[in-house]
Parts: structure tokens; sequence; C-alpha cells
């Protein structure tokens, strides 16, 4: 209590931006980079800092800054970022008896291995585009949660894919189609069933394994087989079947959310009925992201929350 008032509060420090090699000879399969954005928010027991001048139990921000980069020294083994995550929230938790919780955001860079003449290079390295996340949350007293995602995953389909049969109103513009471009950057969040530190199995979870088999079963479910592909009836019908795929593959995700824009390219015709300069014949398209469709589910087992 704070003068007959309930203060809760939390401090920590963000956009810590950290980058870390190992290095590996060639035949070892060479160099491993990451660079990683590291946001660390901490639940502190320090009531008289905001009530008085009394600052005694405050872990400074500058000293959360500072243990990123010594935890990154130390892990002399490559770890993914999820294992990062947890090393930094029970450092923070186990150290300071204040300390009763810990918020470990990470968005990696994504650093991917270059080939010449066909062979992976032993240290060189191009920037990516969709970004791997996660969110760990370590407690005193355990208690574990561990989230991981993608960020910025862009799909496209040129054709199979329609929107129909849905509501007619006063309001409805839109016609009935069965043959349309659909493309979507998603963002995906699942959980992982760890509930706590002591369930974190003894030989090492390949959480980055896991993320890149995610992504490949999101986009083998989106696109459907090279040759023929697959019907998206709509983009919600789609979203709930890569979803489901990603949980049956996988029993040791608990629950995933996915959020679908809906990016729109629209049919080009210019000119009068008369004069007509284009007229759209599946082929000419305005891509455009404002407005765009928003779609977003959950999808969990039983008993499992995201």
């Amino acid at each position: 209590m704070a003068e007959n008032f309930q203060l809760q509060g939390r401090h920590g420090k963000s956009r810590v931006r950290v980058s870390r090699v190992w290095r590996r000879p060639a035949a070892a399969g060479g160099d491993v980079i990451v660079e990683w954005n590291v946001a660390v928010s901490i639940v502190s027991d320090c009531l008289p800092s905001y009530t008085s001048s009394d600052n005694s139990a405050i872990v400074a921000t500058d000293s959360i800054k500072n243990t990123v980069y010594v935890k990154a020294k130390e892990c002399t083994e490559v770890v993914s970022m999820e294992e990062f995550a947890v090393i930094l929230g029970r450092h923070f938790t186990s150290l300071y008896p204040q300390v009763s919780e810990a918020t470990v955001t990470i968005v990696e860079r994504p650093w991917e291995r270059v080939a010449v003449d066909g062979k992976p290079h032993s240290h060189g390295f191009k920037v990516g585009v969709e970004k791997h996340s996660t969110e760990v949350i370590v407690k005193k007293s355990g208690s574990l949660l561990i989230n991981s995602g993608i960020q910025g995953y862009s799909l496209l389909k040129t054709t199979q894919s329609g929107f129909e049969g849905f509501v007619t109103d006063r309001y409805r513009l839109l016609p009935d189609t069965r043959e349309r471009i659909v493309a979507t950057e998603v963002t995906a969040w699942w959980r992982y069933p760890f509930e706590h530190v002591s369930q974190l199995p003894s030989k090492p979870f390949c959480f980055t394994q896991r993320y890149q088999d995610v992504k490949k079963v999101l986009a083998e479910t989106f696109f459907g087989p090279a040759d023929v592909g697959v019907y998206s009836p709509s983009v919600q019908n789609t979203l709930y079947l890569m979803a489901k795929e990603v949980l049956t593959r996988f029993p040791d995700i608990s629950s995933i959310q996915l959020r679908m824009p809906n990016l729109h390219f629209l049919p080009v015709n210019l000119g009068s009925k008369e004069t007509p300069l284009v007229k759209f014949a599946d082929d000419v398209y305005l891509p455009t992201d404002e407005p765009h469709g928003t779609i977003e589910a959950t999808l969990s087992r039983p008993m499992s929350k995201l």
C-alpha cells in the first residue's frame, strides 16, 4: 500500500542490442552469429523509490543493460534466444531478493548464412526478412512461460483463392469471386508447454529448429502442393488449417495465435466502356495495404491458454 493507494510498478531496459559470435572451424559448420534486440522488465519490491527518495532497492536499468552483455559473454556454447531469455529471467529472479518476476522479450535480426558456388560459407551472412521473436516470463517461484513467434512472414498466391457467400446487405459492394490473389503478412505466436523451470528438458530443446519447423509448416499449408496448390475459400479457413497443422505436427506446442491481414491486389480497369485503356483479365493489379482486412485467431489444446 502507498498512502492508502494500490501501487503496482515495474521497470527495466528496452532496445538493448547485442550480437554474439561463436567461432567454429569450417569443418564444424563455420561461425555462428546472432543479433538480438532485448527488452527486460522486472517486478521489484521497491515501493519507497516511488513514494520517497529511497532508491536502495532499485536495480538500475543500466545494470540490467550491462547484465545482458555479461550473460551473452558467459554463453560459451551456442544458445537459442529462448534459452538466453530464460537465463536472463532466472538471473534477475534469483540474484535479487526484491525481484519477484522478470519478463524478457527478444527480437532477432535474421542473419542467414550465404552460399558461394553452392557451398555454405564459413563466415559469410546476409540479412533475411521475417524475424524470430520470443517472450519469456520467469517468476521467483520458478514458474515459467515461453512464447515464440514470427514477425513479417509475407506469403502470396496468384490463384487458388476466392471469397463468396458472405453477408449481403445495403453496405456490400464486393462481388463473389473464386479467382483472386491472396496475400498476407503473418504474425504468429505459439506457446510451449513448460510451466516451471524444472520442466525444461535436461537435453537441450532446440527452440531454433522448432521455429524453422513451424515456419515451414505454415508456408506448406498456405500454398499446398507445389504442382496444384490448394484452394482457399477465405483467409479465415486458411488461417485455421495453418494453426491446426502446427498443433497436429508438434505436440510440444500447446497453443498458437495467428494474425493474417488480407493485403489487397485490386483489379485494374482503366477507361470507359466505350474506350477501355486497360481491361482486367486476371493480370494487372493495384497492390495496396491501406486499408486492409484483419483476421486473427488462437487455436489451443484443451486446458491451454495463450
